[in-house]
């Protein structure tokens, strides 16, 4: 009898660590990606002079070297004179940004586009406001 109780206890005991180790996917709706996902608590709001800054993390790995979340922001012009720092995809959802590279080239992405910017890129980055998905790759960690 011990032993059967002692086994089912094991069992219990695998059984719950099981469920507590299981992975879900990260979702964003299409109610989040219109912007109810910057009332979860988890927002980080930056209050700046040109306004606020929110960005909510929907996931990071477990291996914390990759990350994709939500971000939006007001008007702004930003000089990168170091390198970016990560590998970031952006999926602009509302918006635009105009990114003007070291050599002089520019593009602007708008709504409805994407951009991806190497972690080396250096430039400026002038936008009037926007709402993006991102999903950020670093090999250290850092940055996310």
């Amino acid at each position: 009898m011990l032993k059967n109780l002692a086994t089912l206890t094991c069992l219990m005991t695998v059984s719950a660590l099981a469920a507590a180790e299981t992975i879900h996917p990260a979702k964003l709706s299409s109610t989040d990606l219109a912007g109810y996902a910057f009332k979860n608590p988890d927002t980080i709001v930056t209050e700046t002079p040109t306004g606020k800054i929110r960005d909510i993390t929907s996931l990071k790995s477990s291996d914390g070297k990759f990350a994709s979340g939500m971000y939006s922001a007001g008007h702004s012009r930003v000089e990168i004179t170091e390198p970016y720092g990560v590998d970031e995809f952006m999926f602009f959802l509302e918006g635009s940004v105009t990114l003007t590279s070291d050599d002089g080239s520019q593009m602007t992405i708008n709504a409805g586009e994407a951009v991806t910017i190497a972690k080396e890129w250096t430039g400026v980055w002038e936008t009037d406001g926007y709402r993006k998905i991102w999903v950020i790759y670093s090999a250290s960690g850092e940055g996310l």
